[in-house]
């Protein structure tokens, strides 16, 4: 599904202030709806709106990543099944300011949102492999993060487990340069006199 179409299909359900941050299947929208709520209904909507489209222009997975008043992001996979996570600024907020790890020119640092728990899982996961120089994960917050150097993401061993399709609809991850961009983007959208809920789904 391109973006365009994604943010057309939550317009067309009555969302507010929708946009996208990036080509990497990041949204932004601004929502009444409580935010356990917006969690099924998202999926219903993008579920819908794939199953509308030609099937061989649909990737086998997506992420989304979804902002403002009520914030969504997660993962997409349009066979008539959509998973996402939904956040809210101050969640996004905390992925930062949670971050365990010091930036680098040389390394790249992911986090990763994901179902309850499934962070021990990822962390264990991680234990299983013979790290690369500098490679590393660390829970922080209830939050997984894994930095490797840049260059050698795809070579780690982590990425190979991140890459079972039993895992696929656990978690979604991001660069932390992207998290960022989407709070920025929060901030600079967020109208005023929203309501900022701190809700998790």
């Amino acid at each position: 599904m391109k973006m365009a179409e994604a943010c057309d299909a939550l317009k067309s359900a009555g969302l507010t202030g929708v946009g996208s941050v990036l080509a990497t299947g990041n949204l932004v929208f601004q929502s009444d709806k409580p935010q356990k709520e917006l969690r099924r209904f998202l999926e219903q909507t993008l579920a819908k709106a794939g199953s509308a489209c030609n099937p061989n222009s649909l990737p086998a997975s997506d992420n989304l990543i979804s902002v403002d008043d009520n914030a969504f992001q997660g993962t997409n996979h349009y066979d008539d099944n959509v998973s996402l996570f939904v956040k809210n600024l101050d969640e996004v907020k905390s992925i930062l300011s949670s971050m365990p790890f010091c930036e680098s020119a040389d390394m790249h640092i992911y986090a990763f949102v994901c179902e309850k728990g499934f962070e021990n899982t990822l962390l264990d996961e991680f234990g299983k492999i013979t790290p690369a120089e500098g490679e590393a994960a660390k829970i922080s917050n209830g939050l997984f993060y894994w930095q490797c150097r840049k260059g050698a993401t795809l070579d780690s061993g982590f990425s190979k487990i991140l890459g079972r399709k039993n895992m696929k609809d656990k978690f979604t991850s991001r660069n932390i340069s992207t998290i960022a961009k989407v709070a920025a983007k929060m901030e600079a959208t967020r109208p005023k006199n929203a309501n900022i809920c701190s809700q998790k789904c």
